[in-house]
């Protein structure tokens, strides 16, 4: 097989090729590592171990020689988001506190995958902690948009976004704890998945959010998506006091389901004065389609999406204040290099060690949980964000599937709101909700901007009904194909 066009293959497709001996593990992850370098300019990865990677790709051409079948995803070759603990990797959460950090086991997300045969190319650019909308805020600098070098690539996931976006990878894995798969799926360009929380395990992600962290899929469509999710879910309840006691799921099989009679959720609140007409526009091309393909929209109502963004941005820096006081320069980490006693050694390190953004969440996080506004401002938060998941129930009881867009703009340029972090906040108002509820999100592609800009558009699912989401979503690609347009030059 002509090398040049692996980077144009799908999962799926190279699987298949990988199986029937048209190519080798080794040779295909040589060709991503070669693009990798090539185009390193764009941000995406953090760290490469390229021995790792070949020993683990000749394991996989080993273990297809001696079994044609093979798992389904033998010998593919995938990225991570640097949110995931990896032994072979250096694990930053693209923040200086872990510059050069190394740990001792894998997540449970990479084991799992890695038992599947996958191969790891690298650990991929984030925004610091997982704390962004833009990947601004990474210590080691910003990711670039493949479609448009000058724009963010969304966050916190950019890295997994822009490296399968640019070809550099077929797939990644990300984390979403507002919104941060789907809305750098939609800025990319491609498809991006959170399942319900507590479907993959959380043992091995640096913890951010505890209650609405979730590991999921980034990769070029639906089909892609239901592969590597088949892999990374299941119970995990020895190492995750949070994971579901849901059986893991073959999500490939029920892909070709019909769509007849599917009641698609359209929320009036999700199409407000906010959003942005081409958007807008591109997102009710994308419901037409739906409707050709059988199924029928509903007028719904989500009362309390606006008080999301309040909600979210109590509970997550509250969580964020407590997960992040073990980041203190003692056992691992950064530790500032001249200090007078302990706390003094404290301060300092964790001056040095967290950028502002971070520094921003724990003061916040902070100032809710103490004495005196615990009441006022954190418990109040989780009995709004009880109301937003009962929002969902109400809604969910006269349709299906839930649709509308991912953000209200396109991707933004680079610097545009760095100086205005409510700016940035306001972004997520979409994801916000799903996310509060536990709910499984995705976000597909669905048109493109004056400028030629990926739009994304969000499809929210019952809980548990990701199978659901991800028919609904492959029997869109089938008849469309946005998911195929690539950035030119890559």
């Amino acid at each position: 097989m002509n090398s040049t066009a692996l980077h144009e293959l799908s999962v799926a497709q190279l699987a298949t090729q990988l199986r029937r001996r048209k190519v080798s593990a080794v040779e295909t992850a040589e060709h991503f590592l070669k693009r990798v370098h090539a185009n390193a300019a764009l941000g995406a990865f953090l760290d490469l171990n390229e021995d790792v990677t070949l020993a683990q790709a000749r394991a996989a051409d080993a273990a297809l020689a001696a079994d044609a079948a093979g798992a389904p995803l033998l010998g593919v070759p995938m990225a991570h988001k640097d949110i995931f603990v990896t032994r072979d990797f250096v694990s930053t959460a693209g923040s200086k506190m872990l510059a050069g950090y190394r740990s001792p086991f894998d997540a449970t997300v990479v084991t799992r995958l890695a038992e599947q045969g996958v191969v790891t190319l690298g650990k991929l650019n984030c925004d610091e902690f997982a704390m962004g909308s833009a990947n601004e805020n990474s210590a080691f600098g910003p990711v670039k948009n493949p479609w448009d070098c000058t724009r963010v690539p969304g966050g916190s996931s950019g890295g997994s976004a822009a490296a399968v976006a640019a070809r550099l990878v077929p797939a990644a894995t990300g984390t979403d704890t507002g919104g941060s798969i789907r809305q750098p799926a939609s800025f990319c360009g491609i498809t991006g998945i959170k399942p319900t929380y507590g479907r993959a395990s959380r043992y091995g992600m640096v913890a951010f959010a505890s209650s609405l962290d979730q590991a999921g899929a980034l990769a070029r469509s639906a089909e892609d998506c239901s592969l590597l999710l088949s892999a990374m879910c299941g119970p995990d309840p020895e190492r995750d006091s949070t994971s579901l006691d849901a059986p893991a799921e073959d999500f490939t099989v029920t892909l070709n389901a019909s769509l007849e009679g599917l009641r698609i959720g359209v929320p009036a609140e999700f199409f407000g004065a906010g959003l942005a007409s081409e958007v807008g526009t591109a997102i009710d091309n994308a419901l037409k389609e739906f409707q050709k393909l059988g199924a029928r929209l509903v007028p719904i109502s989500l009362p309390r999406t606006e008080l999301s963004i309040p909600v979210y941005y109590i509970i997550a820096p509250a969580e964020a204040s407590s997960n992040l006081s073990r980041f203190d320069g003692v056992k691992f980490g950064h530790r500032a290099a001249q200090y007078s006693d302990l706390i003094d050694m404290y301060k300092k390190t964790r001056t040095e060690g967290f950028g502002d953004e971070v520094k921003r969440r724990i003061m916040i996080g902070t100032y809710v949980l103490s004495h005196g506004y615990y009441d006022a401002y954190y418990l109040q938060a989780q009995k709004v964000r009880r109301m937003i998941a009962d929002d969902f129930r109400q809604a969910f009881r006269q349709c299906d599937v839930i649709a509308g867009p991912v953000a209200p703009t396109v991707a933004w340029k680079i610097g545009d709101k760095a100086d205005d972090p409510v700016a940035n906040y306001l972004a997520d108002i979409f994801t916000l909700p799903a996310s509060l509820a536990g709910l499984p999100g995705m976000s597909i592609p669905v048109g493109f901007s004056a400028d030629q800009m990926p739009v994304g558009m969000q499809l929210i699912g019952n809980y548990l009904q990701e199978a659901k989401l991800l028919n609904a979503a492959h029997r869109f690609q089938q008849a469309t194909d946005w998911h195929l347009a690539k950035p030119q030059g890559f």
